[in-house]
C-alpha cells in the first residue's frame, strides 16, 4: 500500500518496530533498505518512485508527496526516526511539531553516503545519543554527538542513574545542574542508596565533582550545584541542598504483603502510602511488592503491581520457612504453610536480614519493608 500525505490529513500507518528509517533518495533507499533488513526493530519508509516491487514482503511503506507531511504521524507512533535526509532540511521539518524534550521521539540523520550518524533531537531523555551509536556501528560510519556531558564524558544529569530505573524527584532544577556539571563548577554528590556502579567512564571522577558522606556535610561544602541519591525523605534543613540540586530516587523499597483474601487495590495502596510516610521513605523508591503464593492471584495486589509497574513476586511457604524471622505466627503457619509471609518475603527480595520495618497490621492487610543493600 502507498501513502498518500495531503495537507492537514493524518497518515495511519502500519506499524511493526519502534524505529522508523525514512529515505528520499535513490541512495538514500539503497542505504535505508540495508540497515532495515539489519536492524530489527524498525520499519522502512520512503518514496514510491524508488520502488523495487519487494516492498509488500518486506513490509516496506511507500509514500507519495512531500515527506514533510509524513513525519507528524512518525512523530506520535515512534520511539526513534533515523531520516536520510540533509540535516538542513530535517531540522526545518521538525521546527513545527516539537512539543518537549521529555515526550519528543529521538532524532537521528544520515548523510547519502552513509558516513556520518548525527544525533539531532532528543539526545539523552530521548536516547537518539544511543540510538546514534548503534546506526554508526551498523554502517561503519561516524556518529556525531555534540551533547556536552557526552563529549567530555561526565556526569549527564537528565540520565543519570536511568540504566538502575533511577527516579528524579522533579525536573525543575536539570537544566541549571546540568551546566555546573559541563561547566566544571563544584558538584556535591551525596548516596545514601542505590546502585554504586553509575561512573562508567575510565578515568576518574572530574575534580569538580566531590562525594560527601552526607548532605550536612555537602551542604556545609557549599557546592554550586547538587546530585542526592536516596530513598528518604528529606528533612527542612537538608532540603537546603535541593535549592540548585537534583533529587534521585533509587529503587531500594522492598515491600513485603499479606492481605485477606478480596483486600481492594484502595486499602492495599492506603497502608502502604501511611507506612511510608510513617517510615520517611519515598514511594518512588519502591521496586517491589512479595507475598506468598497463595497471593499470585489476588487482584488488589495484581491491580497495585501494574498502577505503579513494581515487580510482583511469590514465594513459596517453603521459600518463606528458610528465613528466620522474629515473630513467627502458628495462626498463619495453619492458613498459609508458612511461619509468616510479609516479613520472609521482604528479605527474600531484598536480600537484607534487617528490616526497616519487622511487621505492621492494618486492618486486612500487614505489610513489612526491607531496603535492598548496595
Amino acid at each position: 500500500m502507498t501513502l498518500v500525505l495531503e495537507e492537514g490529513k493524518q497518515v495511519e500507518l502500519k506499524e511493526n518496530g519502534v524505529f522508523a528509517i525514512v529515505a528520499i533518495t535513490k541512495h538514500g533507499v539503497n542505504l535505508a533498505r540495508g540497515l532495515h533488513s539489519t536492524f530489527q526493530q524498525s520499519d522502512l519508509f520512503y518514496m514510491s518512485k524508488f520502488e523495487k516491487g519487494d516492498e509488500d514482503t518486506r513490509h516496506i511503506q511507500l509514500f507519495e508527496g512531500n515527506v514533510r507531511l509524513l513525519l507528524p504521524s512518525l512523530f506520535q507512533s515512534y520511539k526513534g526516526i533515523i531520516m536520510i535526509v540533509s540535516l538542513g532540511a530535517v531540522v526545518r521539518m521538525i521546527a513545527p511539531i516539537l512539543k518537549d524534550k521529555k515526550t519528543d521521539p529521538a532524532v537521528v540523520v544520515i548523510d547519502d553516503k552513509g558516513e556520518h550518524v548525527i544525533s539531532v533531537l532528543s539526545g539523552h531523555l530521548g536516547g537518539a545519543n544511543e540510538l546514534t551509536k548503534e546506526v554508526a556501528n551498523i554502517l561503519d560510519a561516524k556518529p556525531v554527538i555534540t551533547t556536552a556531558s557526552d563529549v567530555q564524558k561526565t556526569i549527564a544529569v537528565d540520565l543519570f542513574g536511568s540504566r538502575f530505573g533511577w527516579e528524579w524527584e522533579s525536573a525543575k532544577f536539570l537544566t541549571p545542574v546540568s551546566a555546573s556539571v559541563v561547566n566544571e563548577e563544584h558538584v556535591a554528590i551525596v548516596q545514601e542508596s542505590g546502585e554504586k556502579e553509575w561512573w562508567n567512564y575510565d578515568h576518574p571522577l572530574p575534580d569538580s565533582i566531590k562525594v560527601y558522606a552526607s548532605v550536612e556535610e555537602a551542604i556545609e561544602a557549599k557546592p554550586k550545584a547538587a546530585l542526592i541519591i536516596t530513598h528518604r525523605q528529606l528533612n527542612r534543613n537538608e532540603q537546603l541542598i535541593l535549592e540548585n540540586g537534583v533529587l534521585y530516587r533509587p529503587k531500594v523499597i522492598v515491600l513485603g504483603i499479606g492481605c485477606n483474601r478480596g483486600t481492594s487495590l484502595a486499602e492495599i495502596e492506603n497502608v502502604i502510602e501511611k507506612t511510608l510516610e510513617e517510615l520517611r521513605f519515598s514511594i518512588k523508591s519502591v521496586k517491589a511488592i512479595c507475598s506468598i503464593d497463595l497471593k499470585k492471584d489476588e487482584e488488589g495486589l495484581i491491580a497495585l503491581a501494574q498502577k505503579y509497574n513494581w515487580d510482583f513476586i511469590c514465594y513459596s511457604a517453603d521459600e518463606l520457612n528458610k528465613m528466620s524471622i522474629q515473630d513467627p505466627s502458628d495462626t498463619v503457619y495453619k492458613f498459609t504453610g508458612a511461619y509468616g509471609v510479609s516479613e520472609p518475603a521482604a528479605m527474600l527480595y531484598s536480600g537484607s536480614k534487617d528490616l526497616a520495618l519487622v511487621k505492621k497490621k492494618s486492618g486486612n492487610v500487614t505489610i513489612s519493608v526491607a531496603l535492598i543493600p548496595y
